[in-house]
């Protein structure tokens, strides 16, 4: 017996609700009104979701209560950028790991950025939306960032920002052996007339920073460190890691020359948050880079 779509709606989706524990593959076939190649082919080009998150296996197990999003179109093409790559999306928001190098959003001359990008990436799928931007990492920071799909999501994770995420890691290289095997650094930021962020012990109108550091493995001239924030300011992390002694390895604004892999040795690797419009936990994280383990053989 064939279902129709619990819903047609204009985000170039149809969309199933499941009812009973089946295959994904097998469950298409039965409800989608598609050829065993047409599905598969969708499912090799990204074109089904299950639960807002993309699934390309074909036995992905269903149970019931889950939704089934089936692209519209022919097939959505997989997603190739040597600049980022999608971690999860769904209907209200993207999670991507940006690579060093580029700039989180237009600024300056550069033209090339990651929501330029993801922009481009939901045009081509005709997905009518675009992506928002509600945080940002440095250009020469690589790791876990969220975008918004849509202007209210965006308003939601910009203005409940520190109490949706609720863990963020970065790990990083520093220069020389952190001696503490962990701690907390916490003081005043503020920006100089040359845009360069000084510490203070007292207040000095700036905004008060509190990162918090454990050493993982450390060598004589270097350690591997996971900071982990408790707040959100502008280069946090790399002014407080100068503060202790040891700056980020590759660091040009607040290093002392110590860069071994040609490149800012910091990496945002866990995010977790809850989602703002349907209140999961939201847990992501990435690999340490292999070049900055490569510095502890």
């Amino acid at each position: 017996m064939k279902y129709s779509p619990i819903r047609n709606s204009d985000d170039g989706y149809r969309h199933y609700k499941v009812d009973k524990d089946s295959l994904l593959l097998e469950y298409l076939i039965a409800n989608a009104n598609e050829s065993r190649n047409k599905i598969k082919a969708t499912l090799h080009g990204r074109g089904i979701k299950v639960d807002g998150k993309t699934v390309t296996q074909f036995d992905f197990q269903l149970k019931p209560g889950m939704s089934v999003s089936v692209s519209k179109s022919k097939k959505n093409e997989p997603f190739k950028s040597r600049y980022l790559k999608i971690v999860y999306e769904d209907r209200w928001l993207i999670v991507i790991e940006k690579n060093a190098g580029i700039l989180s959003m237009a600024g300056g001359h550069a033209a090339l950025n990651v929501k330029k990008i993801l922009d481009n990436y939901l045009q081509h799928n005709r997905s009518r939306c675009n992506a928002h931007v509600v945080h940002r990492l440095d250009r020469d920071t690589s790791g876990l960032m969220v975008y918004a799909k849509d202007i209210e999501t965006e308003k939601i994770l910009e203005h409940n920002w520190h109490d949706i995420v609720y863990d963020r890691r970065y790990i990083a290289v520093l220069s020389r052996e952190v001696i503490e095997d962990g701690g907390t650094i916490s003081n005043w930021l503020k920006d100089n007339k040359a845009y360069i962020t000084y510490s203070s012990d007292t207040d000095n109108g700036g905004k008060y920073a509190i990162t918090h550091f454990h050493v993982l493995r450390r060598t004589t001239d270097y350690s591997l460190v996971e900071f982990k924030l408790e707040t959100g300011r502008k280069n946090q992390i790399r002014v407080h890691a100068a503060d202790m002694g040891h700056p980020v390895c590759g660091d040009p604004k607040y290093g002392n020359g110590d860069n071994p892999i040609q490149r800012l040795c910091l990496h945002a690797y866990i995010l977790c948050f809850t989602h703002p419009i349907t209140g999961e936990r939201m847990e992501f994280e990435t690999p340490i880079p292999s070049s900055f383990l490569s510095l502890f053989k």
